[in-house]
């Protein structure tokens, strides 16, 4: 079966910069719905439409078609006392830029501690990366109603009734 609109896509991957550094090896395999329900990167999706179970190839994606560029206005240095505490590197706060008129949210890291102060990276860490993505293509499936109608794959690895309360959680697949 080839890869197309509402196929369920199985891609074991792993992830690197454009020097071969590993960033990710991708412990699970990713499972994504494929045809825009932004499951995955775009880019991802353009490279394997059309492909079939067994494809493998090496694809590489530029910072603008990833996580971004990296934008120094999203980092911020704020006083110690104005954070909860404890306080600890790669702790992460929901909160608004400087310069945000929309008032949208996002996510910043802290990225350092030191003398009183605390640094806030609202970038995505693989923000101006240039990545390179292998790809296996093991498993193509036609999606369910049930799963295009959501936007993303069912199944017993990501929805799960773990206290058995009638109430199913997502655990997205990466």
């Amino acid at each position: 079966m080839k890869i197309a609109k509402n196929t369920v896509v199985t891609v074991e991957y792993s992830l690197s910069d454009t020097m071969g550094n590993l960033i990710e090896q991708g412990q699970e395999p990713m499972v994504y719905l494929h045809g825009g329900y932004e499951n995955t990167l775009p880019k991802i999706e353009e490279a394997l439409e059309g492909k079939e179970i067994g494809f493998n190839e090496t694809i590489q994606i530029e910072p603008e078609d990833a996580f971004g560029e990296y934008d120094a206005e999203l980092v911020k240095i704020e006083d110690r006392d104005r954070l909860p505490s404890p306080i600890e590197v790669g702790m992460q706060f929901e909160g608004t830029p400087d310069d945000d008129e929309d008032g949208e949210s996002i996510i910043f890291t802290v990225t350092e501690i030191a003398e009183g102060k605390v640094v806030l990276d609202g970038n995505h860490p693989l923000a101006g990366i240039a990545l390179r993505f292998n790809l296996h293509v093991t498993e193509v499936r036609v999606a369910s109603e049930e799963e295009i109608a959501h936007g993303h794959v069912h199944g017993s690895d990501i929805h799960q009734d773990d206290d058995d309360d009638g109430e199913y959680r997502s655990y997205p697949l990466h």
